[in-house]
């Protein structure tokens, strides 16, 4: 096995990091919020697409990312049943544990910023039209 086929985990771990340290920098909050914030957004987006278009967002995740992104992913209860913003606002802030303190639309603005650095435009377009135009509201333009 050549050199290039072996995994490299310093390199997908270093990956997960920046796109952690990069959440965190755009929102002031600590690495740990940050890191809960974009998990749970990531999970919550993954269950409120249809499964093909979950599967082909992860793609374009590091692997890592990948990893967080599927961890408990059931595809026969996706697309969830409710679907609209306010669930899906209510879904992280349970996932954060409610902190009063934290803006729960700002962080999953962040998150979406974040993804729209780092996917593909097209993607990005996919994802949009995936979802139901309440939820686009969140997609800051």
């Amino acid at each position: 096995m050549g050199h290039a086929s072996k995994p490299n985990f310093s390199h997908s771990a270093q990956q997960a990091q920046q796109w952690v340290n990069e959440l965190a920098a755009d929102l002031g909050w600590p690495e740990n919020l940050s890191h809960r914030l974009m998990r749970a957004v990531l999970q919550a987006l993954r269950d409120w697409l249809s499964p093909e278009e979950a599967a082909d967002l992860s793609s374009q995740l590091p692997e890592m990312i990948r990893g967080i992104y599927f961890e408990g992913w059931d595809p026969a209860k996706s697309p969830a049943v409710e679907r609209d913003k306010r669930d899906f606002v209510l879904r992280i802030s349970k996932s954060l544990n409610e902190q009063p303190e934290v803006d729960i639309e700002e962080g999953i603005a962040a998150v979406f910023r974040l993804l729209d650095r780092h996917l593909s435009h097209g993607e990005i377009v996919q994802v949009k039209n995936s979802m139901r135009k309440s939820l686009r509201h969140l997609w800051p333009e």
